[in-house]
């Protein structure tokens, strides 16, 4: 039986990353420039699902409950012609929780805790933030939420998520994973077992 498609979106910019500021589960709004890294994803992903031969009505579309994430998926909807609030919230979706570290910038997270960050940095996935989470508990969340999906979907989530994904899918090994860097504005698709980035 052929495993889901997963079209995946990183939600747009926010003030806070434009500021370098780890977000989490701080419910951060879209900037302008967020707003429009969304209508170029939509447009984007417009062009992969007819390239699929897909109906864009017959997938599944989710996203994180934040509104960072939310609004994304609402103008992605928006560039293929759905009604924007036609899809599903998933908690799993949630970013990793920065915990203590949430606001703050990588020399703040340094400065604060700088046995915890030394500690990072030499195992990034199996050490969580302090008050916070690690990858490797993410990685739990989204391969249950990937087993739970029916069919070919869409998703507007994070960064963090859309690293967690790429082990819990075997694609990459945590630390190639835990400093890939994920664009805002482009659409990640991951397919039997591969993912090819389009931007």
């Amino acid at each position: 039986m052929p495993t889901p498609t997963v079209y995946y979106i990183r939600h747009g910019e926010t003030a806070w990353n434009a500021a370098g500021r780890f977000q989490g589960s701080q419910d951060i709004p879209l900037n302008e420039t967020g707003r429009a890294q969304a209508a170029h994803a939509g447009g984007l992903l417009a062009e992969l699902i007819a390239r699929a031969g897909h109906a864009p009505d017959r997938l599944a579309f989710v996203a994180s409950p934040l509104q960072r994430a939310r609004l994304t998926m609402e103008l992605v909807r928006g560039r293929l012609a759905l009604p924007p609030d036609g899809f599903g919230l998933d908690d799993r979706l949630r970013e990793i929780g920065w915990g203590h570290w949430e606001g703050s910038t990588l020399q703040q997270q340094r400065q604060s805790h700088p046995e915890v960050f030394a500690s990072r940095e030499i195992d990034k996935w199996g050490v969580p933030p302090p008050g916070g989470e690690s990858y490797a508990a993410v990685t739990l969340r989204m391969r249950d939420w990937y087993a739970s999906l029916a069919g070919d979907t869409v998703a507007v989530a994070h960064g963090g998520t859309a690293r967690a994904l790429m082990v819990a899918l075997d694609i990459l090994a945590p630390p190639a994973a835990a400093d890939q860097v994920i664009a805002q504005g482009a659409v990640y698709v991951f397919r039997d077992g591969t993912l090819a980035k389009h931007s």
